[in-house]
């Protein structure tokens, strides 16, 4: 049972930065693709970045170019980078493995980013 670990969030003033770390459980971790998600109030769960195997990676139109993704598999840790941020990055962000586009594991605790403007 892979467990995930998600810190780094707090409270930031629209424009700020954040870095944002999630530990893995378990010797899989550098096999798979893995990707950070948000959920704000009232909303579903969204895929916003995420990153293969080999390190490619992808983003949501919402956060390209002010978030990024990065892991290291030695650390079983994968980080989100996210600068500029915005009233509307407010959220619990989630990291998890994907595979065939959905969520592989069970979800961990989250961390919340609260963004103030």
């Amino acid at each position: 049972q892979v467990q995930l670990v998600e810190s780094g969030g707090g409270l930031m003033q629209a424009g700020g930065s954040l870095r944002l770390s999630c530990a893995a459980s378990g010797r899989i971790f550098s096999i798979n693709a893995m990707g950070w998600y948000r959920q704000a109030p009232g909303k579903a769960r969204e895929l916003v970045a995420s990153i293969s195997s080999g390190g490619s990676t992808n983003y949501a139109d919402s956060v390209k170019d002010r978030f990024t993704i990065s892991r290291d598999n030695a650390k079983n840790t994968v980080y989100l980078q996210m600068n500029s941020l915005k009233p509307e990055d407010t959220a619990v962000y989630y990291c998890n493995a994907i595979m065939a586009l959905k969520p592989l594991w069970s979800w961990g605790q989250g961390t919340q980013v609260t963004v103030s403007s």
